[in-house]
């Protein structure tokens, strides 16, 4: 009976220490700085179930953002329902980023690339490729699509 028992414990511990690293691994891209966007890995060639939507409403004339670059963007986020969650605008302090190197949402990484110099691009995000089922704090429910009016500044 004792080993019974003993057996039972060490399976439920080696349970809880799997089921601690896999949530761990989620959560762990989910990081905030003066309400910047959270970071993830991303792959500019990842599909999703609802589609990213990009729209150039002004295209730029300098060089095309790839892969590794360092780009300088104004941006500002709204839910699907309007109300905005973040804005550099707003701050008055462009934003500086690597793209493709999972310092921002997927989205990102991926509706930038071949954004230019001087343009403007409005994404439209699903959930898979922003904060999924977690959200992000209070501004960001779980499984919000999620709207950014990008103007692009300058890549290095």
């Amino acid at each position: 009976m004792k080993k019974i028992v003993y057996i039972g414990i060490v399976v439920l511990l080696v349970a809880g220490i799997i089921y601690t690293l896999t949530k761990g691994k989620k959560e762990e891209n989910v990081s905030t700085q003066d309400s910047n966007i959270p970071i993830t890995q991303a792959s500019p060639s990842a599909t999703s179930s609802a589609e990213l939507k990009i729209e150039d409403i002004k295209e730029g004339t300098g060089s095309a953002v790839k892969s590794g670059d360092i780009i300088t963007i104004h941006y500002s986020g709204t839910l699907l329902n309007g109300t905005k969650f973040d804005s550099s605008y707003d701050r008055g302090q462009p934003f500086q980023t690597q793209i493709g190197v999972g310092q921002v949402i997927k989205g990102w990484d991926q509706g930038l690339i071949g954004m230019k110099v001087g343009g403007k691009r409005k994404l439209t995000i699903p959930p898979d490729l922003a904060y999924g089922e977690r959200g992000a704090g209070a501004v960001i429910p779980p499984n919000a699509t999620l709207i950014f009016d990008l103007e692009l500044l300058d890549i290095k």
